[in-house]
């Protein structure tokens, strides 16, 4: 199997993954609502704790799965994870009642936490110097699936909410069936390492990224891109709406769009940023543009100005790759899918600390008993993260 073919599957699966979840996202809350006969605040509370769970189990279970994709291979890893994430889909499609799909929720989170050890198989079949853009394109199918997801979702779960299910149930179960005939191992037997259960755990993975002094920057660089990442859906909508008098289809198509240009830095720029600068200079760049980006959102006083932060920030975008590329040269070959499924955790924390910290930073900042009213403070907050996180990536890549 030529190497190309198999970094398109790898593509595919994160894509079609990441299309698979975004269809769900503007169903599953009236699914949920569906079950509480109309009690509004119990749906929102219940929809929280949905969104808590699954975070949490891509936490627990990234270091599971990488650690096992060292002893086992990748294939059986990615092939068992869209299995599993197809069944799941189908039993969520089916759930009778709350608890039932509470259950497959908690399911989606284990199953769908298999995107390090699609990482470690570029890892496995990339040389080190051409790893960022491979990862850019993981990037950038990531941000098809952001733009094309919520879209089909909406239209599907117009008929039916539960439609959006079966066919993300389809579109899972359909990508393992092929990836059984077409992907090959990418990690040989005499490169596993053996399974270890005191490093397959998130407390146990970070021993790894504590091995190395400019992993540990590095990674630490990643929680705080990570942390600042969850600005976007956590506060977004609330943003624009209140801020700018925004109407869902504004909204609608400035998301569309933010997914497209983060989808053309991954996938076109990063390639040629980094053959140019290097992972150095373009995580740098990167960084730079992000927290810029962030400021301009959150100071930008109407929303025809707000978009002209849009090509700002997607070029944040850079970071994310020549990051991975850098840390990746740090490990060996028989430590990638620990290290992705650490990093990949370090985004649960993220994904758990995020969303409470912007949506109360905004809450605080509208607040009319609050002197200094400032809606765009937790824009304002994400890009000062970035900003601490360049002289960490400064001091981490010195030496690289």
């Amino acid at each position: 199997m030529p190497r190309r073919a198999a970094i398109a599957f790898i593509f595919v699966t994160v894509m079609l993954d990441m299309l698979a979840v975004g269809m769900i996202a503007p169903v599953l809350p009236k699914l949920v609502a569906s079950f509480t006969h109309g009690d509004t605040a119990s749906a929102a509370r219940m929809y929280g704790l949905f969104g808590t769970a699954w975070a949490l189990m891509q936490f627990l279970f990234s270091p599971v799965l990488g650690g096992l994709s060292d002893r086992f291979g990748r294939r059986p890893v990615v092939l068992l994870s869209n299995l599993g994430l197809g069944l799941d889909y189908v039993l969520m499609a089916l759930a009778p009642t709350l608890s039932w799909l509470f259950v497959g929720r908690v399911i989606s989170g284990i199953t769908a936490a298999s995107f390090g050890t699609a990482s470690a198989y570029i890892a496995d079949v990339t040389p080190a110097e051409k790893r960022a853009g491979a990862f850019g394109m993981l990037g950038a199918a990531f941000g098809i699936g952001f733009v094309l997801g919520p879209a089909l979702g909406g239209l599907l779960g117009g008929s039916d909410p539960r439609l959006p299910f079966w066919v993300a149930a389809a579109l899972s179960l359909a990508n393992a069936t092929y990836g059984l005939f077409v992907l090959p191992e990418s990690l040989p037997p005499e490169r596993r390492s053996p399974f270890r259960i005191e490093r397959a755990n998130p407390i146990g993975a970070l021993q790894l990224l504590r091995s190395h002094p400019q992993l540990l920057g590095l990674a630490l660089v990643t929680f705080l891109c990570s942390v600042a990442h969850e600005v976007l859906p956590s506060t977004f909508v609330l943003y624009t709406t209140y801020r700018y008098a925004w109407t869902a289809k504004t909204i609608g198509l400035t998301l569309a769009s933010v997914g497209v240009c983060f989808g053309l830095v991954q996938g076109a720029l990063v390639r040629r940023v980094v053959a140019s600068f290097g992972e150095r200079r373009s995580l740098w760049l990167g960084l730079t543009f992000g927290a810029l980006g962030f400021a301009w959102y959150g100071l930008a006083p109407t929303g025809f100005v707000f978009w002209f932060g849009v090509p700002i920030t997607a070029l944040w975008g850079l970071s994310g790759p020549a990051n991975q590329g850098l840390m990746s040269r740090l490990v060996s070959p028989s430590e990638q899918g620990q290290l992705q499924g650490a990093t990949t955790s370090l985004r649960g924390v993220a994904g758990l600390v995020g969303p409470l910290l912007f949506t109360h930073t905004f809450a605080r900042f509208i607040d009319p008993s609050t002197r200094l009213q400032l809606p765009g403070a937790p824009f304002l907050l994400a890009g000062l993260l970035i900003a601490c996180a360049l002289p960490v990536a400064l001091r981490a890549s010195e030496s690289r």
